[in-house]
């Protein structure tokens, strides 16, 4: 029975089936953590004032809205009201806060409605990543069993609660695998020059709407950077108005990637900077960007600025994610022949395999980043968005040399998410 249940063979079924038992595990658990007092009360303290004493905040609301997600929710209710909101993403507020005006005439009156829609994107966000990262793996691999082994990997993530709890990581994984599956099926559509370039420009939107809600998406502008110098070698080799017209997918995919980040902070200069703002410091600045002076202003983010005694716990905690997305990084890199299969040698194939190298390279940049400019210990959960380690990951577990290396992994990945789901309900560190 269990057999049948979680099976390659029935791919959608089976990824379904197991999606729902580990959220189910995960919910119970932050279910259970209910039993005692909250470390913090800032959560019971939101929604009184946000809501009022007599609104309905369903359990399930009052245990997932931790840490960052009050932010997200007091910008879905109210808009960005203080300076420090702008750190984060335009998406996840602006998203759930028209999913909510669009239900809230069938809504009981004096209902908590935001974080419950938050928590509904955060699970369809996280299913759809699942059922894109398997299309893509067998796109790329044509490997049932590797696709199937990668999307549960992704299922039973250490980012954990964090992809359930109205936060970014979930809709920012969804967006991103999907943008990753429209680029590798424009590479794929070499006979169609017209579809080629409408899937490369769609991923771009993909991607772009994906930096919205996670600004670390800008990395995945490397792909269309790497297919628009393509275009230009070719074209400096053999000039051609049909080359040239190539250019136009990845560079508007590029633009479309980077239009995430630069319109919520044109829609910040515009609030701060304009002719009635209050002109802030940032203001000042060559480049003006309210998401890095807020970074370095509220939370002390900057290069080598976390290298403090003090933080060395987190860094030990980060350990073994960034060993996992660096080694799988540098790895695909030098092969990525493991993914698309050494024996293809057609033109396709050698753009998919250049694809999965800018895929490593971006997936390694994240962690280097996270390693000497981030707080640390958010790698765990943004590392849910990236397919790469998945991939290595899945290949260890199909190999008989490395598969006691890859199952220590899995058992550490399960034992993370079900510590931290504990640790994120009651309101505790490190989650």
């Amino acid at each position: 029975m269990t057999t049948r249940m979680f099976s390659p063979s029935r791919p959608i079924r089976s990824l379904t089936a197991l999606f729902i038992l580990w959220k189910g595990f995960l919910l119970a658990i932050s279910l259970g953590a209910s039993v005692a007092p909250d470390y913090d009360t800032s959560t019971s303290l939101f929604f009184g004032r946000v809501y009022g004493a007599n609104t309905t905040i369903p359990t399930v609301a009052a245990r997932l809205t931790r840490w960052d997600a009050l932010y997200f929710m007091h910008s879905t209710i109210q808009g960005y009201t203080y300076e420090q909101e702008w750190a984060f993403g335009l998406g996840l507020p602006t998203t759930v806060g028209a999913i909510s005006r669009s239900l809230s005439s069938i809504t009981p009156e004096n209902y908590a409605l935001e974080p419950v829609v938050g928590i509904a994107l955060a699970h369809i966000s996280h299913l759809v990543a699942v059922l894109a990262l398997h299309r893509l793996t067998l796109l790329l691999s044509g490997n049932a069993k590797l696709a199937f082994i990668s999307c549960t990997l992704h299922i039973l993530s250490p980012a954990g609660l964090f992809l359930s709890a109205p936060y970014n990581e979930s809709p920012f994984a969804g967006l991103s695998f999907m943008g990753n599956l429209l680029f590798a099926t424009s590479l794929r559509s070499k006979a169609s020059t017209a579809k080629r370039n409408a899937s490369m420009m769609a991923s771009g939107i993909l991607f772009g709407v994906a930096t919205a809600f996670r600004s670390n998406g800008l990395a995945s502008g490397l792909l269309f950077a790497v297919e628009a110098v393509k275009a230009l070698r070719q074209f400096a080799q053999a000039p051609s108005l049909c080359i040239l017209s190539s250019m136009v997918a990845p560079v508007f995919g590029g633009l479309s990637v980077a239009a995430g980040s630069v319109v919520p902070q044109t829609l910040a200069w515009i609030r701060y900077c304009g002719s009635d703002g209050l002109r802030r410091p940032w203001c000042e600045n060559v480049i003006p960007s309210i998401y890095t002076f807020v970074q370095h202003h509220y939370w002390n983010v900057g290069f080598l600025r976390y290298w403090t005694l003090n933080q060395l716990p987190l860094f030990l905690l980060a350990s073994p994610m960034l060993a996992i997305l660096i080694k799988s990084g540098i790895e695909f890199v030098r092969e990525p022949q493991r993914i698309t299969s050494a024996s293809r040698r057609s033109a396709a194939e050698s753009d998919l395999n250049t694809f999965v190298r800018a895929l490593a390279a971006s997936q390694a940049v994240i962690a280097v980043l996270a390693i000497t400019t981030y707080h640390v210990q958010i790698i765990t959960r943004i590392s849910s968005g990236y397919p790469v380690w998945y991939w290595w990951v899945g290949s260890c577990l199909m190999d008989k040399d490395r598969q006691g290396y890859g199952m220590a992994i899995v058992i550490f990945m399960v034992m993370y998410g079900g510590i931290q789901g504990g640790l994120f309900a009651s309101f505790l560190p490190p989650a």
